[in-house]
């Protein structure tokens, strides 16, 4: 990819903008493109978490880059992998904000992917209603409007979820350099490498670093915009919690001519306690699951004002009927939500068996509200599952229980984290509203709350501060599946969102 020639002499008044001076306009896009390069290298770093002994080039990728720009990098040691935190000190006067950022990848499945290696980025053109691989030259000489006519894409594993984002501050940074702009308050940068591991150290560890990481307000760099690519904001996050449960037949899989008719089938076992959850119309049936959930007319008025299109999301995710917990999508994730993401039990496709299997696994999420008590809920469905006549263990079921008891079930749950919300006319959300109308001229779209959780409520709740989510990358981004992806024009749109934030007083 050819270089591109970067005009750095621009004067700016303390009062300006820097977004009412087109040059700087075209310097975002500019230097957006002449960092994809490196972006690409950034890719190419394994970051499944999973594989602890892989992380060490990604966590030394980390320090370096924000020494680049003047951070001072510490690592915050964990009992596993290690946090880092960037601090660069304007004044001991001025605010602090602390922003989160995730480092780290879900795990990939190579024969999923319509390229040779998830970690090797290409770039990709929606052309007749595909996405096909074009030259990285594609890139040279061209337009941000080209960009978006043609809807450039860089796939890649993690390129939305979360180095995008990473890449757009750094840029942000390496502007501000250029031109010699300097931050109007303090910023501490927490960099997560666990994230998708469900950050299972960081409450622990915000707890023995609080003093380290005190701050004014908490910025998450992270997630996908509104679907209509407005600037956007999210006040709040849901929580997270798990449960697997697991039922039980013959002791070992059993031929389903000889036994079938007379051993116990473990996954019919299993649908009962699924199917018994919800009615269908998508609500749990659990008596208590919702309690606390107050949606008054104010608050029902900023659901509303959020410009979803629902006929576009369900075209898209091709179902007819939604589930009905609450008037539209808004209301519905001000809800706990009771899901099953996953069941196993023998096997199937190529592999199918005719067998009886000895068991059948469900793995069940819980997403909380702040209203939500978690070890609440787990204990209704306890309850609720031995209502059905099982006898509920926390182990593998021994020799002589399995004789004794007709219906056993294995209940394993564990908390993730909390969910958080803030104020949208607090201090932080009046700010970040404004930067966001001076940097793209329209009115954000303000969310109450995502679906989807982070792990920022041990942040809110130790240190005693406000966050809000600050997305850019582009809603169908195919986030923990394959194929994952990122527009060019939500990469570039984030280093403007970016930027405009860290050259604006708190």
């Amino acid at each position: 990819m050819k270089k591109i020639i970067i005009i750095t002499a621009i004067i700016i008044g303390s009062n300006i903008n820097l977004f009412s001076q087109n040059n700087f306009k075209n310097q975002v896009f500019e230097i957006g493109i002449e960092s994809i390069e490196s972006f690409r290298n950034f890719l190419a770093i394994k970051n499944d978490a999973n594989y602890k002994s892989e992380m060490e080039p990604l966590i030394q990728w980390g320090i370096d880059s924000f020494e680049e720009y003047g951070f001072l990098v510490e690592k915050l040691e964990t009992p596993e992998l290690p946090l880092l935190l960037a601090t660069k000190t304007v004044s001991k006067k001025a605010n602090t904000i602390l922003i989160y950022l995730q480092f780290d990848g879900q795990p990939v499945d190579n024969s999923k992917w319509n390229q040779e290696d998830p970690y090797t980025a290409v770039l990709k053109q929606k052309i007749n209603d595909e996405y096909s691989i074009v030259d990285w030259n594609t890139l040279d000489d061209i337009s941000y409007n080209e960009i978006k006519e043609k809807d450039l894409r860089i796939f890649a594993r993690s390129a939305s979820d979360a180095k995008g984002p990473v890449m757009m501050i750094l840029n942000a940074l390496e502007i501000m350099r250029r031109n010699d702009i300097k931050l109007k308050y303090n910023i501490k940068v927490i960099m997560d490498f666990e994230e998708e591991l469900s950050s299972p150290n960081l409450a622990d560890a915000v707890k023995k670093y609080s003093k380290k990481l005190e701050s004014d307000a908490l910025l998450i760099f992270d997630g996908p915009k509104h679907p209509t690519n407005l600037p956007t904001l999210t006040f709040g996050a849901r929580g997270i919690s798990d449960i697997t449960l697991i039922t039980y037949g013959p002791i070992v899989p059993q031929h389903s001519g000889h036994f079938g008719n007379y051993a116990p089938n473990p996954v019919f076992r299993m649908s009962e306690i699924i199917s018994s959850m919800k009615d269908n119309k998508g609500r749990v049936t659990i008596p208590g699951f919702y309690d606390g959930i107050n949606l008054d007319d104010q608050t029902l008025k900023i659901l509303a004002e959020v410009p979803d299109d629902e006929i576009k999301m369900k075209n898209e995710m091709q179902f007819k009927t939604p589930d009905n917990v609450g008037n539209n999508y808004q209301e519905s994730i001000q809800y706990p939500s009771l899901n099953v993401r996953g069941i196993e039990s023998g096997w199937v496709r190529e592999e199918v068996r005719t067998i009886v299997p000895s068991e059948c696994i469900a793995e069940i999420d819980v997403r909380l509200v702040i209203e939500s008590d978690p070890v609440y809920l787990h204990n209704l469905i306890k309850n609720h599952i031995k209502n059905l006549g099982y006898v509920i263990l926390d182990r593998t079921p021994t020799r002589e229980e399995r004789l004794k008891y007709d219906k056993i079930v294995t209940f394993i749950s564990s908390f993730d984290y909390d969910a958080f919300r803030t104020d949208l006319d607090s201090d932080i959300g009046i700010w970040l509203v404004n930067s966001l109308k001076k940097t793209f001229g329209i009115e954000p779209v303000k969310k109450r709350t995502s679906g989807g959780s982070v792990p920022i409520s041990p942040f809110v709740n130790t240190l005693g501060i406000p966050a809000v989510t600050v997305p850019t990358v582009n809603q169908d981004n195919n986030q923990h599946s394959p194929n994952e992806n990122i527009r060019i024009e939500n990469y570039i749109t984030g280093i403007e969102t970016y930027l405009g934030i860290l050259t604006d007083k708190f």
